[in-house]
């Protein structure tokens, strides 16, 4: 996705509810532009986790340049798509553990 990278793990307590973490790295500017960056993120999830994020993962979203330039509801769009596309994927693949 141009602003968010999303990755996920199954934690064993199933049923806890999700965790997120967020990160932007120092690649994306300087620490005001990360923290609005990172202030854009975690409203889209506030905004998009009840709906799709399920309980038992923990969450991280990397912060990309996207993330300041586009428009939120096209984060939204794209956080709900990693969603929908990490949970969709959760069949093992060769090299994932």
């Amino acid at each position: 996705m141009p602003s968010l990278v999303l990755q996920a793990l199954a934690r064993p307590e199933n049923g806890r509810p999700p965790r997120f973490g967020f990160t932007v790295t120092k690649r994306v500017g300087s620490a005001v532009v990360r923290n609005r960056a990172r202030r854009r993120l975690k409203e889209a999830v506030r905004l998009v986790a009840p709906e799709l994020a399920r309980p038992g993962f923990d969450y991280v979203v990397i912060g990309r340049h996207g993330a300041l330039s586009h428009r939120f509801c096209d984060i939204l769009d794209e956080l709900r798509t990693a969603l929908k596309k990490i949970h969709d994927e959760r069949a093992p693949r060769p090299g994932r553990r």
